[in-house]
């Protein structure tokens, strides 16, 4: 299958899946987005369009423990890092956004640790 295929396809899934998932104030958007390298989540409010909390395996400051890559085992930290930024932020229940990307692998291992870490969604 072609590259451009392929990416036609994502978008129709991500834009599928924002039709019924969206944040609020008092329920921010957990946005989970994988690039070939890094691992991105950002808590996003999107009645007021605005961003309340990030984090990302290019983050400064992220606790040592090996290579911080796109894998499960660096979304596994990451869900738990997460789950602590939106803690200090006061956030508590969140939807969970996948970006379009199916609920397995790198994706289910970050969701699993951020429930872990306190996150309800």
């Amino acid at each position: 299958m072609r590259i451009e295929k392929k990416q036609q396809l994502e978008k129709r899934r991500r834009r599928r899946m924002r039709q019924r998932v969206t944040g609020t104030a008092a329920r921010p958007r957990m946005s989970v987005r994988f690039s070939g390298q890094h691992v991105y989540v950002q808590f996003i409010d999107d009645e007021n369009r605005v961003t309340l909390a990030a984090t990302s395996t290019r983050a400064k400051g992220l606790p040592e423990g090996g290579p911080w890559k796109a894998n499960v085992d660096s979304a596994k930290r990451l869900g738990a890092v997460a789950a602590e930024v939106a803690k200090a932020r006061g956030i508590s229940q969140v939807v969970f956004d996948r970006s379009g990307a199916r609920y397995h692998g790198k994706v289910k291992a970050l969701a699993d640790a951020a429930r872990e870490g306190g996150l309800q969604f």
